[in-house]
């Protein structure tokens, strides 16, 4: 079977492709489904755990693509509205945490260190800052105490991710399955 290459561009294969999606996937019902609601727009949710680490694995873009596809499927899948803000926010994080980990790649930084800088980069970018004012504008709310909350919520929700993070990319039988993804 013939493979267009430059199709496939930001992906490189059909393997890394539907690794996207069900990363994708994995958000979505981890945001949408096994969430803790805190009112009407602050949750405790893990949905962005395979976002930034689609984007660790695979780049920003396919981390960039992961955070808007789960973000726009997943407020369709449960009656939310759209807020463009708030899916760029989304994409921000998976670009930003694969950006941040190519570059800590880079240098001889600590594994920890990488994790945990790209984790909060990520965060600050998309959670904290981007999602923030999307969310004060679409349910008019004052920005700097949505902000405060939602910092608060992101210290707690990106130490856990961290530590998910961190025995995930340490464990080589996980490493070893997305080495053979890659095509590595």
């Amino acid at each position: 079977m013939y493979v267009n290459k430059t199709k496939l561009a930001v992906f490189k294969s059909i393997k890394i492709l539907a690794c996207a999606a069900l990363l994708s996937a994995l958000s979505i019902a981890m945001g949408k489904y096994l969430q803790i609601p805190v009112g009407n727009v602050m949750r405790f949710s893990l949905e962005n755990t395979p976002i930034i680490l689609g984007g660790m694995l695979f780049g920003p873009f396919v981390g960039m693509f992961i955070g808007a596809v789960a973000d726009l499927v997943g407020c369709l899948l449960v009656g939310y509205d759209i807020n463009i803000v708030v899916t760029l926010g989304a994409a921000s994080i998976g670009f930003v945490s694969g950006l941040a980990y190519m570059i800590f790649n880079h240098f001889n930084v600590n594994y920890y260190v990488k994790i945990i800088f790209s984790v909060i980069i990520a965060h600050i970018v998309g959670s904290v800052v981007i999602k923030t004012i999307g969310l004060a504008v679409f349910y008019d709310m004052k920005i700097y105490i949505l902000m405060l909350w939602r910092l608060l919520n992101y210290v707690i929700v990106g130490a856990i991710e961290c530590l998910i993070l961190g025995y995930l990319l340490k464990n080589k039988a996980f490493l070893r399955q997305v080495g053979s993804i890659k095509g590595e």
